[in-house]
């Protein structure tokens, strides 16, 4: 049952990473003329967020502990 709990928590911590990374305040900051490896700036972070949070899920939910 603790192992159920951590996880939610963890599940939660995520999401609000999530909700932090993908608000204005943060994306803000990308939206600029740049460009990284030929993509725009705001684009290339957005996926890079995206899966970074994905890939947190996945292990979270995945661990065995």
């Amino acid at each position: 049952m603790e192992d159920r709990d951590t996880k939610g928590q963890r599940l939660v911590a995520l999401f609000f990473l999530g909700c932090l990374l993908l608000n204005y305040p943060i994306l803000s900051l990308f939206n600029v003329a740049a460009r990284a490896f030929g993509v725009p700036l705001l684009y290339a972070y957005l996926f890079t967020a995206w899966g970074l949070l994905i890939l947190l899920m996945a292990l979270v939910v995945e661990s065995r502990r």
